[in-house]
């Protein structure tokens, strides 16, 4: 495949290293550079659509205007071109911002030329969303997070007792009236009485819809 690239960056020096680089590859060129944001967009609507570059490098901090307002605005004008953000920063609002502009990786810096390019690749080929390790474990710690105030945030609308979340979670492993009552020492009538509110703060009637209710919600 023909690889088109621009780099966005408002540090010379980085943009011709990245540039000189690539443009060392087979079947791969520099297309367009930019300074900052604005540069950018100016430059890509400057541009016939032959001539558009198939992917981004994009700095995340530079004047005038960031990578992800730049991000942001070019995947309204241009939504075919990808964004593999380059930077120092990995802060946690920083990497979600950029994801949630449009951006299709996230990368430090401080990567090998060779990881970067492979990750320009994945992006193109696979659809992938390559992340430096450091960024990767923040993004996933970023959305175990987001799960847990998602479940608590559903868990208090439903007020739900945790005596009827711990019966629901026994019902979602399948088990029936008479094994809930074993596993937590009271009567079957108990657990039917504990159900019957679990349905109704719910708003369900039968146990496959509380079950599907718990699933979709991510209770457990």
């Amino acid at each position: 495949m023909n690889l088109t690239v621009g780099i966005v960056d408002d540090k010379p020096y980085l943009r011709h290293a990245l540039a000189e680089k690539i443009n060392q590859v087979p079947n791969a060129r520099v297309v367009l550079m930019a300074e900052n944001g604005e540069d950018f967009i100016q430059k890509l609507k400057a541009l016939l659509p032959q001539e558009l570059p198939t992917i981004v490098l994009m700095d995340l901090e530079m004047p005038v205007m960031n990578g992800i307002q730049a991000v942001c605005l070019a995947k309204e004008l241009f939504p075919s071109i990808e964004f593999l953000m380059l930077t120092v920063f990995d802060e946690d609002e920083k990497i979600f911002d950029a994801l949630k502009a449009g951006a299709s990786g996230y990368l430090l810096k401080d990567e090998s030329f060779e990881k970067i390019f492979d990750s320009m690749l994945q992006v193109l080929t696979e659809g992938g969303v390559p992340m430096s390790p450091r960024i990767a474990r923040k993004a996933l710690a970023m959305l175990r997070k987001a799960k847990i105030e998602k479940q608590a945030t559903t868990l208090h609308e439903t007020n739900l007792t945790d005596r009827e979340l711990e019966i629901l979670e026994l019902v979602v492993k399948g088990l029936n009236y008479q094994e809930i009552g074993v596993k937590l020492f009271i009567s079957p009538n108990t657990v039917r009485k504990h159900i019957q509110n679990i349905y109704q703060k719910l708003h369900v009637t039968t146990k496959l819809a509380a079950v599907k209710v718990a699933i979709k919600k991510g209770f457990f």
